[in-house]
């Protein structure tokens, strides 16, 4: 339904836990999904095979998006920390793209962690909006920067984290650089009250303003 209404992809989380998705969820969304599936992931052995062995079946149109992982947090609470796991990441990356799979960075907008992200088979960074999402107007100015310098770097970029049909628009209109914008709680949540259809087609709506 989100693809049939205009999503031009669908991400989804497999932790260490298991609280989001299951195993068995990801080859069934692989199949299922038509548009681009985006596996947002911790950089571990265990998620490594788990996630590269389902998707190099179907290679070159699914992604995944290394994040961190901290087992006592409620949602995502930060960006990766590149600059201090810099070899981790890197092989994992490496590991990522011998099975032809697409990676991404989930970082916060800051310049350091933006040039530790221009990594050998890394082609897009997602910024960590949640700041700006939480009302701090201000670190628009660190998006801006952090989105020209991974630009400079040559890294496309994405964002995402707490972004509604109510603060979405400022992010659009100041950053337009930002070619991607990965927006699931708001819109499910808000579907409930609108249906999908208009969930999705207000999200799009303000993006392509």
């Amino acid at each position: 339904m989100a693809e049939l209404h205009g999503a031009a992809q669908i991400t989804c989380h497999i932790r260490s836990d298991r609280r989001h998705i299951q195993d068995s969820d990801l080859p069934r969304l692989r199949d299922a999904v038509q548009t681009q599936l985006n596996v947002e992931m911790a950089a571990t052995s265990e998620m490594l095979s788990l996630v590269g062995d389902i998707l190099t079946q179907d290679p070159n149109r699914h992604r995944v998006t290394l994040v961190p992982e901290n087992p006592t947090e409620i949602t995502t609470e930060g960006g990766l920390d590149v600059v201090s796991n810099l070899a981790l990441v890197t092989n994992t990356v490496e590991q990522l793209c011998q099975k032809n799979i697409a990676v991404s960075l989930f970082v916060d907008p800051d310049l350091e962690q933006i040039e530790a992200s221009s990594i050998p088979g890394v082609d897009m960074i997602e910024i960590n909006t949640a700041k700006y999402a939480e009302g701090d107007i201000e670190d628009i100015e660190r998006i801006q920067k952090a989105t020209q310098l991974a630009q400079s770097l040559g890294l496309t970029v994405a964002a995402g984290h707490g972004l509604t049909h109510h603060n979405l628009g400022l992010l659009v209109r100041e950053v337009p650089d930002i070619v991607e914008y990965n927006i699931g709680h708001s819109i499910v949540s808000r579907s409930i009250f609108v249906g999908w259809e208009k969930a999705i087609l207000d999200i799009l709506a303000i993006i392509n303003q």
